[in-house]
C-alpha cells in the first residue's frame, strides 16, 4: 500500500516527510514529485512503509493534522487511472 499526501507545504523535503511517518513505523520509500518544466514540487508525496498496520495508524494521526502552516490530507493512495498511449484530454470546443 501507498500512503498519499496532499496540500503538502512546498518547503517539506523527502527528509522531513521520512522524520514524520518514522514515528508510525519503518518507511520503505518517499516520492516528493516535481513540475516536469519547472523542477517546483507539486505539493504531493506519497510514502510507503514496511508495513500495513503501520500505515493505517500514520494515516488515521495524520490526516488532517497541520503540518509546516497546511492541513495535511492524507489516504491511500488510488492506483492511476489507465490511458490508452497517445490519448489526449479534449475539452469542450478544443477539436
Amino acid at each position: 500500500m501507498t500512503i498519499y499526501i496532499g496540500n503538502l507545504s512546498f518547503q517539506a523535503t523527502e527528509d522531513d516527510l521520512k522524520e514524520v511517518f518514522a514515528e508510525y513505523g519503518e518507511v520503505s520509500r518517499v516520492s516528493l514529485p516535481t513540475d516536469r518544466e519547472t523542477g517546483r514540487k507539486r505539493g504531493f508525496a506519497f510514502v510507503e512503509m514496511a508495513d500495513d498496520a503501520q500505515e493505517d495508524a500514520a494515516i488515521a494521526e495524520l490526516d488532517g493534522a497541520e503540518w509546516l502552516g497546511r492541513e495535511l490530507k492524507v489516504n491511500k493512495a488510488k492506483p492511476r487511472e489507465s490511458r490508452p498511449a497517445g490519448a489526449k484530454s479534449f475539452s469542450k470546443g478544443n477539436f
